[in-house]
């Protein structure tokens, strides 16, 4: 392998868009003398609606099939540079891809701005209502969907030859509402109306086979054992726009269908339900994005859902590699197939399956093809995370690939007992299949099955391979790697953030748009009055954009004037949202006990969603809302201090929320965040961090400096060390504060009418042993605050220190994060499209 960085191309930056146009293939476009052919063809043909009932949904719709119109000539040159070409191609497999609204990002991307600009002006279109109405695709939970989506979008702005290949859920992740407090879930059929940016292909559908069937009885869908079946995967493709429209890659979507979905003589007898059974049964497996998996229903149903990705995917990119090439030998120089996680870990049994059965290789040489051809990203430490799928449910379903596992699973626990003969329990600590419970360990496969594991940051990546898969790790040490996440700057800073980005771009010029690294040049200037004085006045611009923004979307008024101290991300006990939450409270106390106290306004911005199953992460929500509604019910805090949790957190939300934050909160218990991308994202965007040494904060500090960081709270070792002794109750007993802060909390005070609210506080802070160490961070947490709050006193050290965050925030472009993967893991080069 090389281990030379892959960089991106010199784009040109200052193109007319008549010249653009010309680059797309779509010559001058006029009609009336303006540049309105294309959408006005779409808006007239498309609905075939008179101008009268025309509205922002149908302009929308005419919008974006504009722009694909502009964009599929250069969409299908990439794939025929690729099919001529035969470069070695990159297929990116993941459960989720959290891709956010494409209209502004493609036209960004495509740089056709001025076009799109004179064109809204000559037509008097309301900019923002159009892009409204397009649906936020919700098919990813958090942050692994949009890194997904992040690293499609720096392949193709770097030329390299690659493809995204997930699920098109009918429903993604729900719409979340917040009724009395409490999450409520809604189903998000963000397909209800025609998505413009899709198109299917059903010529390269796929039929993916079952060692069962099932049926429908009583309501509930029953698996009948010994009667194979079928499913047909049904491609949809979306356009991936590389900065500068050089190259248009593609996200394919699988959709799952029944091939013989109507049984006519059933429904003639009268049968009309069992009639679409076989339908409604194959249509569920891509119905919903994560079905509830606190039932073994739910859990069946995502063990189907990722062999329905993996088989789809290999099919077609097996197809793709058959059409230049006949010997099976060369799939590893061809094929990089990245696993996103754990959920596509039976890509290993399925590639050995087709090497075995469908191309009648041997063991050794399929089995050697295949680790050369795979690599797998490992994207959490909690156990809970780490997939375990029963092997009845190979049994039942995959027997095959069960009988494959069991022989992967022998000959690496050979292997094993080869390097530790009197160790038998690390033989069966580094096993694929669980001793004694019937579990195949996915991780595990997916190690044993790839020739490179990697962790997403350093710390990360160091506890993965000196804690998680210890064994696994000294049994392959040249597999384990470090790749740190990245965001991509096109989306997150240049189009959310676009007073920043001119401010940046008039500095020091615009490469860095495709060149991050450029942003170290910003240093010198944080002692240059004239651009502290642009960069505060961009913060200020972006508030009152969120400010005006959020009373029109939700009716809730916030003070611009005030800090804005966010913290956004899915709910989880480990990010300690919790943690937060007794840092305003005590912020709260202190005000009620000396109303003069020097204290900045504060607004807290709390944005996230609760796993419909998980019950704590629900309840959490519910404190936060009972926090929010009890200081605004407070002469005492009313305008110093005040909550906001903004619900349906989105790719959306975060555009319009990150850029107007003064304060980052990454305040996860250390050693259990594997690495974040949100706290990139608040970088980038002149945020300053407040947080653990956790996860790529640690990274993130060492780019900028730790004196430009309010870090706190215990080290990973520290907390792992704790866990025999630990007590939260010294803390309650010895801490002043403390006690206050949860005395008021347990007194009910937040809670009045729900004392289940209060007794849950207790528990999760007190009598359940503090798992996450909100205690044991909570005074370290509140000295960072007040030093917090000091420097925003003085803003010229403020900005000078956001300046300096932003110097350092290059270093976390998903461009470099692509460049590593492509060089020390892919060994893949740009295939440049003529």
């Amino acid at each position: 392998m090389t281990s030379e960085r892959i960089v991106l191309p010199n784009l040109p930056q200052n193109d007319a868009p008549e010249e653009l146009l010309q680059q797309y293939g779509c010559g001058p476009i006029k009609f009336n003398g303006s540049n309105n052919a294309l959408y006005e063809r779409h808006l007239l043909f498309d609905n075939a609606l008179p101008s009268s009932e025309v509205g922002n949904r149908e302009r929308y719709e005419a919008a974006a099939r504009s722009v694909r119109d502009i964009l599929s000539q250069r969409w299908q040159q990439t794939d025929q540079a690729y099919n001529q070409e035969n470069p070695k191609r990159i297929y990116y497999l993941s459960m989720e891809f959290l891709i956010g609204r494409s209209l502004s990002n493609n036209i960004l991307n495509l740089r056709l701005e001025p076009l799109v600009g004179q064109f809204l002006k000559e037509n008097q279109l309301d900019e923002l209502a159009i892009l409204a109405e397009e649906p936020d695709a919700g098919l990813g939970n958090g942050g692994l969907g949009r890194l997904a989506a992040c690293f499609l979008d720096s392949m193709a702005a770097m030329q390299l030859p690659g493809m995204g290949y997930g699920l098109r859920y009918e429903y993604g992740i729900f719409k979340q509402t917040i009724v009395d407090g409490w999450q409520q879930e809604q189903p998000d059929n963000w397909l209800r109306r025609p998505d413009p940016w899709e198109v299917a292909r059903p010529q390269h559908a796929v039929t993916v086979e079952l060692g069962c069937s099932f049926e429908v009885r009583g309501g509930n869908l029953k698996a009948i054992t010994g009667a194979p079946s079928k499913l047909l995967g049904i491609p949809y493709d979306r356009p991936i726009v590389g900065y500068g429209g050089k190259t248009i890659n593609t996200l394919r979507l699988w959709a799952s269908a029944a091939p013989n979905s109507f049984d006519f003589q059933e429904f003639s007898a009268g049968e009309f339900v069992s009639a679409l059974a076989e339908s409604l049964t194959a249509e569920t497996v891509t119905r919903v994005l994560y079905p509830d998996d606190s039932t073994s229903m739910g859990q069946g149903l995502r063990f189907v859902q990722e062999y329905f990705l993996v088989a789809c995917s290999l099919a077609d990119l097996i197809r793709r590699f058959r059409m230049n090439n006949s010997d099976w030998n060369n799939l590893p120089d061809k094929v990089a197939i990245q696993l996103n996680d754990t959920h596509p870990s039976l890509a290993v049994a399925e590639l050995m399956r087709i090497l075995l059965d469908d191309a009648a290789l041997g063991w050794e040489r399929a089995w050697d093809i295949t680790k050369r051809s795979l690599a797998y990203t490992n994207h959490t430490l909690l156990p809970e995370a780490l997939e375990k799928w029963p092997l009845r449910w190979f049994e039942l379903m995959l027997p095959r690939h069960l009988q494959i596992i069991g022989k992967i699973d022998r000959l690496l626990r050979q292997e094993a007992m080869v390097r530790w003969p009197d160790d038998q329990g690390r033989v069966e600590r580094a096993a694929v299949i669980e001793p004694g419970g019937g579990l195949v360990r996915m991780a595990h496969l997916a190690i044993v099955g790839s020739h490179s594991t990697n962790g997403v940051a350093a710390i990360h990546s160091r506890l993965l391979r000196d804690v998680t898969v210890r064994d696994l790790a000294e049994l392959y040490p040249e597999r384990f790697n470090n790749k740190t996440n990245g965001i991509t700057p096109r989306r997150w800073l240049l189009l959310s953030n676009p007073d920043l980005s001119n401010c940046i771009t008039n500095a020091i010029g615009d490469r860095w748009i495709t060149k991050t690294e450029d942003l170290e040049r910003l240093k010198p200037l944080a002692d240059d009055g004239e651009f502290l004085g642009a960069v505060r006045m961009a913060k200020r611009r972006a508030k009152l954009r969120f400010a005006e923004w959020l009373k029109s979307q939700a009716g809730i008024r916030v003070d611009p004037d005030t800090i804005f101290d966010s913290q956004i991300k899915r709910i989880h006990e480990y990010k300690r949202q919790l943690l937060n939450a007794l840092r305003i409270v005590a912020l709260y106390n202190r005000i009620r006990e000396n109303p003069h106290i020097d204290m900045p306004p504060r607004t807290f911005f709390f944005a996230g969603k609760a796993a419909p199953a998980y019950h704590v992460a629900k309840l959490i929500i519910k404190f936060l809302n009972n926090l929010a509604d009890t200081i605004d019910g407070d002469p005492a805090t009313r305008g110093r201090l005040q909550v906001v949790f903004i619900p349906e957190y989105c790719v959306s939300v975060a555009e319009r929320l990150v850029p107007a934050s003064d304060v980052s909160n990454q305040i996860s218990t250390a050693g259990y965040e594997a690495s974040g991308t949100s706290n990139m994202k608040f970088m980038m965007n002149g945020a300053l961090t407040l947080g653990t040494r956790d996860g790529a904060t640690i990274e993130m500090a060492d780019a900028a400096g730790e004196e430009n960081f309010f870090l706190f709270g215990l080290t990973a070792e520290q907390v792992a060390a704790s866990q025999g002794w630990y007590s939260p109750w010294w803390h309650y007993e010895n801490e002043q504060e403390t006690r206050a802060v949860l005395d008021l909390i347990l007194s009910g005070h937040f809670s009045r009418y729900e004392p289940v609210l209060a007794d849950a506080m207790r528990n999760i802070l007190l009598t359940g042993g503090d798992t996450y160490r909100h205690l044991a961070d909570f005074t370290s947490y509140m000295e960072a605050d007040m030093r917090l709050q000091s420097l925003y006193a003085k803003p010229q050290d403020w900005t000078r220190m956001v300046v300096r965050n932003l110097a350092g925030s290059g270093r976390f472009s998903s461009d470099r994060t692509i460049s590593e993967y492509a060089s020390a893991i892919w060994n893949a080069k740009p295939c440049l499209v003529p």
